[in-house]
């Protein structure tokens, strides 16, 4: 292409030295047309030649990264065969060892039974919570994921924890169910005896027991309701000890209004 290019400049260039019918400015004016069109052409197979490397050094850069990622995903699926094995082998461990210890099983049994009553029929407080927990274990346990010594001791901590309730004051957040509506509040929990709520919406009362279960009561008192709001302002506050007159919320007596 490039050969034709010369060749016609140059038949051009002899048809305008030796034609009569054109002017010495005419000829000079259509040598340099010539001349710009044959740099024009020039320039663009330059930037052809260079889109070509370029693209040929795209394609190569390309290709490294598949043959990287390649071997990433080859190294990272050798990897995940290896850990399911080794959880094979630990899981077949736990199995043989849960079977030398078969007199666990019983008292497990009974332990979880017991704390799922206890968190059920005690103070409404994190009930699912509370009691998720206790079934992760026993899945656990089911799953020979781990030992019964360890759900042992696992069961253990959640009986401590239940303890460490009776004696603990202080806000948390969970839903209640008040006339009827399941609500986001923040309640105050006074030990395992009384427990006080505040909804987004100002509304204010206490848990009372009422049959097998419990009730929250919305407190209408405005002398109540501002104990109520006081105690949670002094527990915003970090103020856990001193003198609070509160209405009488005890979850045993079931409380007044």
């Amino acid at each position: 292409m490039r050969m034709h290019i010369k060749i016609f400049t140059a038949f051009v260039c002899l048809t305008a030295l030796f034609s009569p019918a054109l002017g010495l400015a005419e000829d000079e004016e259509m040598i340099k047309s010539i001349m710009d069109l044959r740099a024009d052409v020039e320039a663009l197979y330059t930037q052809i030649d260079e889109n070509k490397e370029d693209y040929k050094a795209q394609m190569k850069s390309l290709s490294l990264q598949i043959s990287d990622t390649e071997a990433q995903i080859n190294r990272l699926e050798t990897s995940i065969k290896l850990k399911e094995q080794d959880l094979q082998k630990i899981q077949g461990k736990i199995a043989n060892k849960s079977t030398d210890n078969v007199e666990l099983k019983p008292m497990l049994n009974d332990g979880f039974a017991m704390l799922e009553k206890s968190i059920r029929e005690g103070l409404p407080f994190k009930v699912p919570e509370r009691l998720a927990a206790v079934k992760k274990i026993k899945s656990d346990l089911k799953t020979e994921t781990i030992t019964d010594e360890r759900a042992l001791a696992l069961l253990w901590s959640n009986y401590a924890d239940n303890i460490r309730l009776t004696s603990e004051i202080g806000l948390f957040k969970q839903k209640i169910n008040i006339d009827g509506e399941n609500v986001l509040a923040q309640v105050a929990k006074v030990g395992t005896v009384m427990l006080f709520f505040s909804t987004p919406d100002n509304r204010v009362g206490y848990v009372t027991a009422d049959g097998a279960g419990y009730t929250y009561k919305t407190v209408n008192s405005e002398k109540k309701r501002e104990a109520i709001v006081a105690l949670f302002d002094a527990l915003n506050k970090q103020i856990r000890t001193g003198y609070f007159t509160i209405p009488n919320a005890l979850v045993l007596t079931g409380g007044t209004r």
